[in-house]
């Protein structure tokens, strides 16, 4: 069944999805709004504590994930003192750099190896060293610089071997752990019914167009991750197998494609406790948000993601700096509505844009958002405590 005609406050109704149907309009009064008559009667607040606002800047830093430039670093480079002095969450490595063509931070596996341990070695609290190790043709580490080769998704979910998913997702969590990255952006949930999008089916991103095989691959991936002590995110939440197009480099929208389908392998995976964490997607639904990308919708993340599939855990965005964000939104602009939305942790990439000050000046912008009272300090709490959850301070 396509989700042409389905209303939105029906959506998630049938499709193996037991969710009450209500909350999904972007415009839809929220629990606790005040209504005009109320706010006229409401007394005005008084002075809340002060701010420790040193500590805050730490937590903020806390919920993020930055890319740099470098195969090695030194105290001097801008990444070592976020991570030293400001105290960044985690760093996501890559093997290319997307706007020079050359190598970035991957070379091979002692280089890497060596690197990450001066990262991990800089950070007072610990650090979220991620990676995207999918598999076939998305993995960072490969042959190209002296890693084992690795088959896709696709390959895998063809097989449909509950043996041969353990193995396979247990040879990459064994790379991932012998170099020390603790954070797989991985595995894909997205089901494979476009065949002909580029950014999931024809890269070999999906395990299959069935959602029982994609469940049944992505909770023995998962499952092999947690025993190597790897932390993974299921993406790209609510579903991108059906987008004609790539976040990456374009805004993508998928009002006419996307259907309630595809958002229940994300909702089995929650319900299952499988999933550590949920990565949200760029693209625009005008069935789920007539205006926002659903990273950046509270109806999405809140709403349905939280509210109707119960998921109390660590939300990720995709890369901030992808095109599908920076063609619409300025850097803090989006950053505003995506932690509004209900985000924990923020994703640049520093791919299709270079900023070495990215961290010194969200952190700021975040800040500002919580003296002007539109981010509440306890919402920047409950994310560092999800995030502390999974990767416990040292």
């Amino acid at each position: 069944m396509t989700g042409d005609g389905i209303t939105r406050r029906g959506l998630l109704t049938g499709a193996g999805a037991a969710l009450v149907a209500t909350g999904l309009g972007g415009c839809a009064e929220r629990p606790g709004a005040t209504t005009p008559a109320a706010a006229a009667t409401t007394p005005t607040p008084t002075a809340g504590p002060t701010l420790d606002e040193a500590a805050l800047r730490k937590k903020i830093a806390r919920m993020m994930i930055v890319g740099f430039r470098g195969a090695q670093v030194g105290p001097d480079d801008w990444i070592m003192k976020a991570i030293a002095e400001r105290g960044l969450g985690g760093v996501i490595l890559f093997d290319r750099d997307q706007l020079t063509g050359e190598s970035r931070n991957i070379n091979s596996p002692p280089q890497v190896t060596a690197l990450i341990k001066t990262l991990t070695g800089a950070a007072p609290h610990g650090l979220i060293v991620s990676i995207d190790q999918e598999g076939g043709k998305i993995a960072r580490l490969g042959p190209q610089n002296g890693f084992p080769a690795t088959k896709s998704q696709a390959e895998i979910g063809a097989l449909n071997s509950p043996p041969a998913t353990k193995a396979w997702a247990g040879g990459m969590a064994q790379t991932l752990v012998q170099i020390g990255v603790n954070f797989n952006f991985a595995p894909v949930a997205d089901l494979a019914v476009n065949p002909d999008n580029p950014a999931i089916a024809l890269l070999g991103r999906s395990f299959s167009a069935d959602p029982d095989v994609v469940v049944s691959c992505a909770t023995d991936t998962i499952d092999t991750y947690r025993k190597a002590n790897v932390r993974t995110s299921i993406k790209h939440f609510p579903g991108l197998g059906s987008a004609t197009g790539n976040t990456d480099f374009e805004a993508v929208d998928v009002t006419d494609t996307w259907t309630r389908a595809e958002i229940v392998p994300f909702q089995r995976l929650i319900q299952s406790g499988t999933a550590d964490t949920v990565m949200v997607t760029h693209f625009l639904n005008r069935r789920l948000d007539p205006d926002r990308p659903v990273s950046l919708s509270h109806a999405v993340v809140t709403d349905l993601l939280r509210g109707q599939l119960g998921w109390d855990g660590v939300v990720v965005t995709d890369d901030m700096q992808a095109v599908a964000i920076t063609s619409r939104y300025a850097r803090d602009e989006a950053t505003t509505y995506a932690l509004e939305a209900g985000v924990d942790q923020l994703v640049f990439c520093n791919q299709a844009v270079y900023d070495p000050a990215i961290v010194t000046e969200t952190v700021e912008h975040v800040l500002g958002l919580v003296r002007a009272g539109k981010v509440p300090a306890a919402q920047i709490d409950r994310s560092v405590a999800r995030i502390d959850a999974l990767w416990p301070p040292r």
